[in-house]
């Protein structure tokens, strides 16, 4: 049977691949009977069985009886295979493929306990990284049937000695890689799947099938299906189909794809880039010339133009035979049909996308696919369908790390490797915690506890949750008291038990099972059944199942730290199919899912370079050079498989080709197959859904009709019966600074919220340091006592690296200085800190708290204010807008201090903490009066404030004034609530 003459169809690409297929071998077998029924046909992958099924649908109607189908491509190989293999049921069995976990932990098991001479050791995640690269590595040497030993026999005096170092450890694992899968009682996935078609072939060649058999749509070149392949076209009823073998290449150009086996006499390197270069290597290892292939004789009713078959084979002519595109003449039949948009970015080139499939399925019957590798283009164009209720199926799937029980298994990994405050508030809100009934009261409390997190200067770890709460509880007057009363009880019981599921992570490094083991304790706690429900619930159950199942294969030890990197690359790889239910007109296909299959409209979307073709992705064990030498696949026939995939899709009757200007917020650069295209065929037509530009429409999407209408200046002008008549001197400040912003914050109630998670920041040093301050006078003023509180800031759990590297060395000396002006002064003593006090001003109660009150010689008082920035100027203070001393005078003036007798206030001074390095990082004394201010000594100051006080009063809190954002107004927390943006600058008329 080797000496027969082979069977080989070609079917070109303006050919719709499964419908023609399905055509031909209906008007070729199906006599009524079983003939049909009879055949087997080899299909490259699970999305193509589906296809070529759907094509014998449309094409026999109703009470067809189909042949079996099974795949054999190396990315969808299964035991499906075993419909071939009939006729040998009596040989011997083959062993099982290793469990694709199971082999990843073996791996990495090796590269951590076999470190070559010299090398420093890998370990954790790296080495779990590693051993995915690894295994892909072991699986093209099967692929390609070289021989592991063949590392051995390499020169590698040309190559850097980074490579050789890999190399070096390749060679060892690899050495001892074959004991430990045979300790397991498996083989390799790749040598199984050759092990499985080999015996076909030999099978068949000895005992040829009575059935006829079909190889279509196959264009994988290992050298395992190549001689499967020739089986099945020199079998009698036997014939293999090709899809888009260009049979109008000329016989020059298809030798200037290079040689497809080493040559050291031509060491001219191949073509790997182009879209036929990896038919021409399977033809080759078949032993068929090209001129052996015949065309397939059947068509469809899904057909593109046949023009645009010879119009393909010029698009991708190779670079040294480009010049006859300008020979081409006219082209205008092979271009009818083909569209292109160019989009200002990759977010308006899916709203565009989506607007040409919303549109497509208002014709009864027409269908329409997105064919792109972009997976993010992919996902923005559903959720652009989805605005319309107009669910698609999205064929390649979602990564299992982004469905809802995947980011909640890495929020937990990450949480127990790593506590933060961000990680534990996403993690206790996850839609799956406590789904149920009791999930609102829980989310009531989690709102509580939330609040109580964001301020700075939270202690690390879950004692410092615990920490925080039980000091609200324990001060009746601390702010948020009545909100950790709350959440005290159901935050111990929260603790305690996560704190127990997850003890294995704060032990240090420990196997990886049993960190898996506490992660599943603790989702079984938050969530009980529901995360493991739906089909991404039961694949992440399948996943730890796999786990379990590998026995405590793997690394000894893992890092907790490394862990969640590790189940991160677990969950990227593993996709969730969606379950059937999207609309049946509509898909989404990528590279893979497309190959074979057509739609009435074929959108090739993300025609950007990096996107499609994809950025080559390098191998971290084997150079390219080192690869070429192994006679292994260079990365770079990735891109000559994916210019086949666009050829083919380019054949469809309605093509619209897109790309984007920007993609995630960076410029982008069109595709070599772009510039390819426009280059031949000139520019495209864009796309004009009810005679409007696409890309017009896809920018008008989402932008309200109408001319633009700014807002005001907003001036809100509130009863004066409901304005307040209580005031503290720091909201006088910000009155008469930011009327709007007093208004914001005093009567509607609002106030910027801390971030979660937040490090110390201004406001909180500066509390920070009025404490001690505060601690210290309460505890006599002592030069040890000052040393005390001192030391208690270096070693405050609240202060972050940066802040004990940085801040606290530079404000040191400025504390020190305080502290000395203090002790050192003579005739002042200090009557108390942090005093509160209250008077009545014309019917307006003005209340403050002074952070200072001392007694000088002569029995008068001297009022204190800690800055631990820059302290307001004397300028500030004589144009009304810092009042806050000035009326704390007043109100020790008139006796409103606590403990306080009333006594005339001589000094009214502002401690500055900003180190001065002019003064060895000194702070500075400054006073809102002097010689040189508009306001001369203490009693002045206090007058102005109090007349300032009056003002304000009678137009704000008495009067009907306004409260509209005032002129010396910076950017603040209120500018989004005010529109500050749309008004600013463009004067009060507008």
């Amino acid at each position: 049977m080797a000496d027969a003459k082979p069977t080989l169809f070609s079917i070109p690409v303006h050919r719709a691949f499964a419908d023609a297929l399905a055509q031909g071998l209906i008007d070729c077998y199906a006599d009524g009977a079983l003939g049909l029924a009879e055949g087997l046909i080899l299909l490259p992958s699970n999305r193509a069985r589906g296809a070529v099924q759907a094509a014998f649908v449309r094409a026999g109607g109703k009470g067809l009886l189909m042949p079996r189908l099974a795949v054999i491509g190396d990315a969808d190989l299964d035991e499906s295979v075993g419909l071939a293999l009939d006729a040998l049921d009596g040989t011997e069995p083959i062993p099982p493929a290793i469990d694709p976990l199971r082999r990843r932990l073996l791996l990495a098991e090796l590269i951590e306990r076999h470190t070559p001479e010299g090398e420093a050791p890998i370990g954790g995640a790296a080495a779990f990284q590693l051993a995915d690269g690894l295994a892909r590595v072991i699986d093209q040497l099967h692929y390609e049937e070289v021989r592991p030993r063949a590392l051995t026999d390499l020169d590698l005096g040309a190559f850097a000695e980074h490579w050789q170092a890999s190399l070096g450890r390749l060679r060892l694992l690899v050495d001892h890689w074959p004991a430990v899968l045979a300790a397991t009682g498996s083989i390799d996935r790749a040598e199984r799947r050759n092990r499985l078609l080999d015996r076909v072939s030999a099978g068949w060649c000895a005992a040829p099938p009575a059935r006829f058999v079909v190889a279509a749509g196959i264009t994988t070149a290992a050298p395992a299906i190549a001689r499967l392949l020739r089986t099945v076209a020199g079998m009698k009823r036997g014939m293999v189909v090709l899809p888009g073998l260009d049979q109008a290449m000329a016989r020059e150009q298809w030798d200037a794809l290079g040689p497809t086996k080493a040559d050291p006499e031509n060491p001219a390197r191949p073509l790997e880039t182009h879209p036929q270069y990896h038919l021409k290597l399977l033809l080759d290892r078949m032993a068929v010339s090209r001129e052996e292939v015949q065309p397939w004789p059947a068509a469809s009713a899904f057909d593109g133009p046949e023009a645009r078959t010879p119009f393909a084979s010029l698009l991708f002519a190779p670079a040294d035979y480009s010049a006859r595109w300008q020979a081409a003449g006219d082209l205008s039949a092979a271009t009818a049909g083909i569209s292109g948009a160019v989009f200002a970015d990759d977010g308006q080139e899916a709203q565009g996308i989506a607007l040409l499939m919303r549109e497509a399925i208002e014709t009864p019957g027409r269908t329409a696919a997105l064919v792109t590798p972009d997976r993010a283009l992919a996902e923005r164009v559903a959720a652009a369908l989805a605005r319309w209720g107009i669910k698609v199926d999205d064929s390649a799937g979602q990564p299992l790390a982004r469905t809802p029980p995947g980011a909640l298994l890495l929020l937990l990994a990450e949480l127990a490797a790593d506590f933060d405050s961000v990680k534990l508030v996403s993690l206790l809100g996850h839609p799956l915690v406590r789904k149920g009934e009791e999930r609102t009261a829980w989310l009531d409390q989690l709102r509580r506890l939330d609040l109580i997190l964001r301020e700075p200067g939270l202690e690390p770890g879950w004692p410092g949750v615990t920490a925080r709460i039980a000091g609200r509880v324990a001060d009746p007057k601390a702010r948020g008291h009545g909100r950790a009363v709350e959440v005290e009880p159901w935050w111990r019981e929260l603790a305690a038990a996560l704190e127990a599921a997850l003890a294995p992570f704060a032990a240090g490094s420990q196997p990886p099972a049993a960190l898996l083991s506490a992660l599943q304790a603790a989702l079984d706690y938050l969530t009980g059944d529901a995360v493991w429900a739906g089909p991404d619930g039961r694949m992440l159950a399948g996943l730890f199942d796999q786990w379990a199942l590998a026995r405590g294969d793997g690394p000894a030890r893992v890092d907790p730290g490394d862990f969640p990197a590790m189940l991160g690359q677990l969950l990227a790889q593993a996709s969730v199919r969606p379950p059937y239910g999207g609309h049946p007109r509509l898909f989404i296909w990528g590279l893979l899912e497309a190959r074979l299959q057509r739609a009435g409209l074929m959108i090739l979307g993300g025609l950007d370079e990096g996107r499609w073709p994809a950025a080559t992705q390098p191998d971290p064990w084997l150079a390219p050079g080192i690869r070429r030498l192994l006679g292994l696949p260079a990365p770079e026939r990735q891109q000559g498989l994916a210019a086949h995939d666009f050829a083919g899709a380019l054949g469809a009757s309605e093509i619209v080709v897109t790309r984007a200007q920007r993609s995630g917020g960076d410029p982008a650069v069109a595709s070599r197959f772009w510039l390819r295209l426009t280059a031949l065929a000139g520019d495209l037509p864009e796309p004009a859904p009810g005679g409007v530009p696409l890309t017009r429409l896809a920018a008008m999407l989402d932008v309200p009709p109408g001319d633009p209408q700014p807002a005001a200046r907003p001036a809100p002008c509130p009863p004066v019966a409901n304005r307040p008549r209580k005031i503290s001197v720091t909201a006088v400040d910000r009155l008469a600074r930011d009327p709007y912003a007093y208004y914001a914050n005093a009567m509607l109630g609002l106030s910027k919220l801390d971030p979660l998670s937040a490090a110390p920041d201004p406001r909180w040093r500066g509390t920070r340091v009025h404490k001690l301050f505060e601690d210290w006078v309460r505890d006599g003023a002592t030069r040890e006592g000052f040393e005390a509180e001192l030391d208690a800031l270096r070693h405050d759990p609240a202060l972050d690296a940066i802040a004990r590297a940085f801040w606290l060395p530079r404000v040191e000396p400025a504390l020190r200085w305080a502290a000395a002006q203090l002790l050192d002064a003579e005739g002042r003593k200090p009557l108390g800190v942090e005093l509160r006090g209250e008077t009545v001003v014309d019917g307006i109660t003005l209340h403050g708290k002074a952070d200072r009150i001392d007694r000088d010689a002569e029995g008068r008082l001297a009022i204190v204010d800690y800055k631990s920035g820059g302290a307001p100027s004397a300028k500030a203070a004589y144009d009304r807008l810092d009042n806050q001393l000035g009326l704390l005078g007043l109100i020790a003036q008139r006796g409103g201090m606590e403990r306080i007798d009333p006594a005339e206030v001589a000094s009214l001074e502002y401690w500055s903490l900003r180190p001065d390095r002019r003064a060895g990082g000194a702070g500075k004394i400054s006073n809102i009066y002097g010689p040189r201010s508009g306001l001369k000594s203490a009693g002045e100051a206090i007058d102005h404030a109090a007349d300032a006080l009056a003002d304000l009063a009678a137009r704000y809190l008495i009067g009907d004034a306004p409260f509209a954002p005032g002129e010396a107004a910076g950017y603040g927390d209120y500018d989004q609530l005010m529109r500050r943006d749309e008004w600013f600058g463009r004067g009060e008329g507008g």
